[in-house]
């Protein structure tokens, strides 16, 4: 086997510190101290230690893309939202630095910089769901009332939140005591609710 490049040495042992320490606790010194290379070459390959958090994020969206690609375009929509779920839930299960980042570090404003990082590839995710989405809809499995831009929300949110909450259950006393057949299962039932076509009552807005 060849040896990584130093630009993947970096971005390996990025991802296991930002994991470990978290983003705003992690020094680009001790980076390319881990690495085995300078931290000029760190600068150079990533021009921030923010681009490299972004180079992370960004390789691990290819990653679960190519996952997301390969569902079958013949399946029942219903189907390949599911699968679509699941490749998100099994990429993650297979990298649990990955999983860690993109549920506790992906989202937050940085201190050096007020935007929020997203991924194209989140983009093209949450572009896929929003069409399985409306696929189901023109189907009449999805009441026409419901906004999608906010089922899909729910759906990326739900999904998102179940791993959170795992790994704040592994890595704290936060309450998560479920398993990813459970995570699963939980995923499944609320697909379904939607593809039902019912509509529930709407919250009540509460006058204060």
């Amino acid at each position: 086997m060849l040896p990584l490049s130093s630009h993947d040495r970096i971005l390996a042992a990025a991802k296991r510190l930002f994991a470990l320490n978290g983003y705003e606790n992690t020094s680009t010194v001790a980076i390319a101290r881990e690495a085995g290379t300078s931290e000029s070459q760190l600068m150079k390959h990533f021009g921030s230690k923010r681009g490299l958090l972004t180079a992370i994020l960004d390789r691990g969206w290819t990653t679960i893309e190519a996952r997301v690609n390969a569902v079958d375009s013949n399946d029942a929509p219903v189907d390949r939202l599911l699968s679509v779920l699941e490749a998100v839930v099994v990429e993650l299960e297979n990298d649990s630095d990955l999983k860690n980042l993109m549920v506790l570090e992906a989202g937050r404003v940085r201190k050096d910089n007020r935007d929020v990082i997203v991924s194209q590839g989140f983009h093209h995710f949450a572009e896929v769901v929003s069409s399985i989405l409306t696929e189901m809809r023109d189907r009449g499995q999805i009441a026409s009332s419901l906004n999608l831009d906010a089922v899909s929300a729910a759906v990326i949110g739900m999904t998102a939140g179940l791993l959170r909450n795992q790994v704040l259950g592994q890595r704290s006393e936060f309450r998560a005591d479920y398993s990813a057949d459970d995570l699963r299962k939980v995923l499944g039932a609320m697909i379904s609710a939607f593809a039902s076509g019912r509509v529930q009552q709407p919250l009540r807005a509460v006058n204060g």
